[in-house]
């Protein structure tokens, strides 16, 4: 059960028409491709997508899933949008409530286990090993977990456990003092039986959120429930703040930390568009930049990553930053540190760049006319 209805307030005017999931990552690909991806070479056959904010182009972008092989005719991929059922009429309120919405939907496959993952993160993970130690331990519940930065726990929902089998005793929605740097991945496995029980027992609780991290978690904990850690080693990332954002796509621009160089077996498979092979004009610089398809360079580019039919005029310069579809950057322009959103135009002789090395990244969130500024502070233009 994939979760794919997040708003990402965080990431402002990248989702303003996009749900998370749906934003543009790597040069040609959509978040949710990685997690889409992960199912298919897991070997999962049978994936429902719950959608809500603005799920339109997210829906039209996975259709049946037959992208990542996922549209088998007894099983396959299906979107699961909130839905009126006998007196309730009503949005998805949290994580847990939209999986039991959807309880019908699963029981018709009568599953031992049911994995819940969200469509928002970065990784590559092989799904069968995280199953297989959840069988051997007996476990109620799975948790993945990955070892964050000790400065930057207190971001994350943290789970504590016992030291020695991985037995998760603790969990703490981004504590304050954390004890711990185990960050949970938003990827579960759970007993079916179990996990339904405790959904319908949160649907009465006219106090609860109906969320797993703030809800069924904690019930399973306090009712002495087997909750287990499995620990992920490799890369995982959420993207859920335009920082992170950037951070995520700069990391390709190494090979130590490129997600598609390091494992060319796991494949990371997308909705292919068709564009014409990009341009580069002889008199223009490109150094240690990814350049997709269907793009016109005629300047400058340094250290970016370039989305699809994305124009950057002569003399411009395009340093440390992420430009989305259809961005154009006027001659002589000068971008550095940056984020645009989709189809933004920024005019000739701009410039646009942080004030100083320790100003965060900026986003570009619409067009603008020869704009000239050095930005500290206000980060969204």
């Amino acid at each position: 059960m994939l979760l794919a209805g997040g708003r990402g307030t965080r990431l402002k005017k990248l989702t303003e028409e996009l749900a998370k999931p749906a934003v543009p990552f790597g040069g040609k690909y959509r978040i949710v491709d990685f997690t889409l991806s992960n199912c298919r070479n897991s070997g999962i056959d049978t994936v429902g997508v719950l959608t809500q904010y603005q799920p339109h182009v997210l829906q039209n972008y996975i259709k049946d899933g037959k992208d990542w092989d996922l549209d088998s005719r007894d099983s396959g991929l299906s979107i699961l949008p909130p839905y009126q059922c006998g007196t309730e009429e009503r949005w998805y309120d949290g994580t847990a409530h939209a999986i039991y919405q959807n309880i019908s939907y699963i029981d018709q496959y009568n599953p031992d286990y049911v994995l819940v993952i969200s469509g928002d993160h970065i990784y590559k993970m092989d799904y069968n090993l995280m199953l297989q130690q959840h069988i051997k331990t007996g476990a109620d519940a799975t948790i993945s977990v990955t070892e964050v930065p000790w400065e930057e726990a207190n971001r994350f929902g943290i789970m504590n456990t016992d030291g020695t089998n991985n037995r998760i005793v603790d969990f703490e929605e981004k504590p304050s003092n954390p004890k711990s740097n185990l960050a949970s991945m938003g990827v579960y496995i759970f007993k079916w039986k179990t996990l339904k029980s405790y959904l319908q027992k949160e649907e009465k609780n006219e106090l609860s959120s109906k969320d797993f991290g703030k809800d069924i978690i904690p019930a399973m904990l306090t009712d002495n429930r087997k909750l287990h850690a499995y620990t992920f080693k490799g890369y995982w990332k959420d993207v859920g703040t335009i920082d992170s954002f950037w951070e995520a796509n700069m990391d390709l621009l190494s090979k130590e930390s490129n997600i598609f160089l390091n494992d060319k077996d796991w494949t990371v498979f997308t909705h292919e568009q068709c564009y014409a092979p990009s341009y580069i004009e002889s008199s223009a610089t490109v150094n240690r930049s990814i350049i997709s398809e269907g793009c016109e360079i005629y300047g400058t580019v340094e250290n970016s990553v370039i989305f699809n039919d994305v124009i950057i005029g002569k003399g411009a310069i395009v340093k440390d930053s992420v430009l989305l579809p259809g961005t154009v950057i006027g001659e002589n322009a000068v971008i550095e540190k940056s984020v645009t959103a989709c189809n933004v135009t920024v005019g000739d002789h701009s410039i646009i760049a942080p004030k100083d090395a320790d100003s965060e990244i900026i986003l570009i969130g619409e067009s603008m006319e020869n704009k000239q500024t050095r930005v500290g502070l206000s980060r969204v233009i």
